[in-house]
């Protein structure tokens, strides 16, 4: 059963079409990111399913009820969606649990549902502090509390973690996964951040120029992505101009297998993803068969791994990704280059 179906969904702005036919099903219990650069359409799509907005067309059902339509448009609070905005929004004057039992009914309140969610998000002993008092990613507990708490239809994150730090950011991503699995609740998460829909969604929509272009499992959107495009913007990767023939594609960065069905084997012009992880890096004495010779340009060090960039003779620079203490290039030596496994590649524009 899904918790949301969106058909065709379309929206302008003046000129300006924020939506251009969007389509997305969201089962109940899951959560799907909505990924996609600044300006594709993914905060008026959120407002829309939220009912802030009304649609030029379309439909929105939630819970197998029309809640936007050519002639409907149910309000804001009559649609059973909790909204978690960018900032917490708490009121500053309640208490943790006075916020979190805002939207409750006086039963429900002392049945103990707001203990229940803050010990789901972990701030079960917070429950008389001010919001004042706590840290942001605390705050972001308690608006995510706040959300959970009358057990809406369909929970819609609005880039959440935005305002925190990278490590404060990560701890209460996993959290926020952990408590929505337990609730049972379904969520739309909307974000710009590639890492943060990869790790958290069940299944990812990407936006682009107001439509959905890909939508899969976060596995498939990486490994399999739809165009060149949804490749670069998900995921580090180089794209190279390279031939098909016989399931090998040709590149100025050796010959690899060409993943089944995606293209013909006839020779063919194509445009072929090489994600940093495929490529090895070895001093020349090991290269072995199939390898290019190219020089270390640089070396970005992540701590769990490392971005080594070389460039290739004919001016060619690649990024290849290394577990930390594997290939110790330096700036400057020459390394020898390899292909490790089969590629993806489009017929070229």
């Amino acid at each position: 059963m899904s918790a949301l179906s969106i058909q065709d969904a379309e929206k302008a702005w003046g000129s300006v079409r924020a939506l251009a036919g969007v389509s997305l099903t969201v089962p109940a219990g899951a959560l799907v990111a909505v990924l996609g650069p600044s300006g594709c359409g993914k905060t008026t799509l959120l407002r829309c399913i939220a009912g802030l907005d009304r649609l030029d067309g379309g439909r929105i059902r939630v819970d197998d009820r029309e809640v936007a339509g050519p002639r409907s448009h149910v309000p804001t609070h009559r649609r059973r969606i909790a909204l978690v905005p960018q900032e917490g929004a708490l009121f500053p004057h309640l208490s943790v649990a006075d916020n979190v039992g805002y939207g409750l009914d006086r039963a429900a309140r002392r049945g103990g549902r707001v203990a229940e969610v803050l010990a789901l998000v972990g701030l079960d002993a917070h429950h008389g502090r001010m919001p004042h008092q706590l840290s942001g990613g605390q705050q972001q507990r308690v608006a995510l509390a706040r959300a959970l708490a009358p057990r809406p239809s369909l929970i819609l994150l609005d880039e959440p973690f935005s305002a925190l730090d990278a490590g404060l950011r990560a701890e209460l991503r996993r959290d926020v996964r952990t408590a929505l699995r337990a609730d049972g609740a379904t969520a739309v998460l909307v974000t710009h951040d590639q890492a943060e829909a990869l790790s958290l969604a069940d299944e990812v929509a990407v936006m682009r120029d107001g439509r959905v272009v890909q939508m899969g499992t976060p596995t498939s959107v990486y490994r399999t992505p739809a165009d060149p495009w949804v490749a670069a913007f998900v995921g580090e990767a180089v794209l190279l101009p390279g031939t098909a023939r016989q399931g090998q594609a040709e590149t100025v960065a050796g010959t690899a297998p060409i993943l089944p069905d995606a293209v013909a084997d006839s020779p063919t012009p194509v445009t072929v993803l090489i994600r940093p992880e495929q490529l090895h890096l070895t001093v020349p004495r090991q290269a072995p068969p199939g390898s290019v010779t190219a020089t270390v340009l640089r070396r970005d060090f992540h701590g769990h791994d490392t971005l080594t960039v070389v460039r290739l003779a004919d001016g060619t620079e690649l990024a290849a990704r290394t577990l930390d203490g594997d290939d110790q290039h330096s700036p400057g030596a020459e390394v020898a280059v390899r292909i490790r496994d089969a590629v993806l590649a489009w017929p070229a524009a």
